[in-house]
């Protein structure tokens, strides 16, 4: 091919590129958000990304480009594409902190973070991500529409953080690493009372601490326990391991766990 014709081609490429570019700038901002929403309605969902990331590319400073950032986060949790979500959400809320779709960006960051949440024997960062931005959709939005299912969602990620805790610390205490376990039941109890796992904690406690022979605490946490759920399994064992070696449930009041259960109530 002479150099000529390359050039032409070349050139005929690069005035195709202009053109196509053009013609979609061309197109108001308007008209490509309603193109968006409409491709949205249809399930169309890849398309409808498209035309709000070209809203946003060519007119990045419009009132659409807004909305059509807050669609896009929308789109990608939709199509399960939760790190453009994020990422999109974030960015909202940067860019617009005071609007009220800040509620709904913060709300989309956490459930593409809770989607992700694996088991409790696994990472939890991305629990701990969850829960950072449902604190901060309930903070900052509490009476936004998305705040009572994120305070659920906390619960749940709670929940889901606690039993880490005791899944650490069960290993802990097959190991007879008694210290390293307690302190991961501490955790719970002083960090998770409101969770399922509190009570096992609590057992926990009371057997590490009578194999390690501090039997006070071990009686103290077994009258705790006692005291907040009577009717437990866990608490019938608790009773049975102390009887076994002569000694009852007493709570004691210097014991950390006294001052942590203090004036709450976890019923």
């Amino acid at each position: 091919m002479s150099a000529v014709a390359l050039a032409t081609l070349l050139l005929a490429a690069c005035s195709s590129t202009d053109d196509d570019e053009l013609a979609t700038t061309d197109v108001p901002a308007e008209t490509l958000y309603n193109e968006g929403l409409a491709l949205r309605n249809e399930g169309r969902l890849s398309e409808a990304a498209e035309k709000f990331n070209d809203l946003d590319k060519f007119y990045p400073y419009s009132e659409y480009a807004r909305k059509s950032l807050i669609n896009t986060a929308y789109l990608n949790y939709s199509r399960g594409k939760f790190p453009e979500a994020i990422n999109a959400a974030k960015r909202f809320t940067t860019l617009y902190p005071g609007n009220p779709d800040s509620a709904y960006a913060l709300y989309i960051i956490g459930q593409s973070y809770y989607r992700q949440i694996p088991d409790v024997t696994r990472d939890q960062e991305n629990t701990q991500r969850a829960l950072a931005a449902f604190g901060e959709l309930v903070e900052r939005f509490p009476d936004s529409e998305y705040a009572d299912d994120a305070r659920q969602k906390i619960r749940a990620t709670d929940d889901q953080l606690a039993g880490k805790e005791m899944d650490i610390g069960r290993y802990y205490l097959k190991k007879r690493n008694y210290l390293a376990g307690i302190n991961r039941f501490k955790t719970v109890v002083i960090n998770y009372q409101t969770t399922r796992h509190v009570e096992e904690a609590l057992f926990r406690l009371t057997e590490c601490y009578y194999a390690l022979g501090v039997v006070n605490e071990a009686q103290t946490a077994a009258a705790v326990l006692g005291h907040n759920y009577p009717d437990s399994q866990w608490y019938k064992d608790a009773y049975n391991l102390l009887k076994e070696g002569g000694y009852e449930p007493s709570e004691s009041s210097e014991s950390w766990i006294s001052r942590t259960f203090k004036g709450i109530n976890v019923l």
